[in-house]
């Protein structure tokens, strides 16, 4: 039986595993697009429960209407829904960036706030896509729990949390501040691309040999290569 990793041995094992990811995945980043921190606060809230394809394809006619707080906050509902209305949940969407702008109006003068503590206070703003605006608008960095990186932190063991800011303190720990946000991007992709939560393309993992749970999914490689995903969520 081997002996139990020790925390030493995780930290490398960990660090290793994004090295390899960040050599697979060179051009991992935000999949969503935007122009500035409002507009990735908005289309960050908007991708809930949605795909980011649909939310770029909706991005052009939401900030040629409305490019800032001030212009946002004043829309009229149905026209805000009728915009946003092909992503689905329409109306709490409306709803959410209505009052998301108004409380940026109130309270930062129509700026989006560069500071983690700031943005949570937000309508509609967790930690997770505070993170995202700060790791991608602002340069600061951050960790994205979402359900792909819960996922992979899981299957990597690299922790057994399944609570998402207990997550994002127990892999903060193993990796270097700076490294935080492209972690993010890099587990991420992963979990689009290969590390799928029903059937994983084990067979096809760059970072196999790293991965104590290989074997959950198709280890053939054929039948491995079949499950790989050239891009991110259509």
């Amino acid at each position: 039986m081997p002996a139990p990793e020790t925390h030493t041995g995780l930290v490398r094992r960990a660090r290793r595993t994004d090295r390899l990811l960040a050599e697979v995945y060179p051009d991992a980043g935000i999949e969503l697009d935007f122009d500035n921190a409002f507009e990735l606060l908005v289309v960050t809230v908007l991708s809930a429960q949605t795909t980011d394809r649909r939310v770029n394809a909706v991005r052009p006619t939401l900030f040629a209407a409305y490019p800032d707080p001030a212009s946002m906050a004043a829309a009229p509902r149905e026209h805000l829904e009728q915009i946003v209305g092909p992503l689905g949940f329409f109306r709490a969407k409306t709803e959410s960036l209505l009052k998301l702008s108004a409380a940026l109006v109130e309270r930062y003068d129509g700026q989006v706030p560069g500071r983690l503590d700031d943005l949570v206070t937000l309508p509609g703003v967790g930690r997770k896509t505070a993170n995202v605006v700060l790791g991608n608008a602002f340069d600061v960095p951050g960790i994205t729990v979402d359900t792909h990186f819960g996922r992979l932190v899981r299957r990597f063991r690299w922790t057994e949390e399944t609570d998402p800011v207990k997550v994002e303190h127990a892999i903060g720990a193993l990796f270097p501040k700076s490294s935080w946000t492209m972690l993010s991007h890099h587990l991420i992709w992963h979990g689009r691309r290969i590390c799928h939560a029903k059937k994983p393309a084990c067979g096809a993992c760059p970072v196999a040999r790293l991965c104590p749970s290989y074997g959950e999914g198709p280890t053939d490689p054929e039948a491995a290569a079949a499950l790989v995903k050239t891009q991110g969520p259509a």
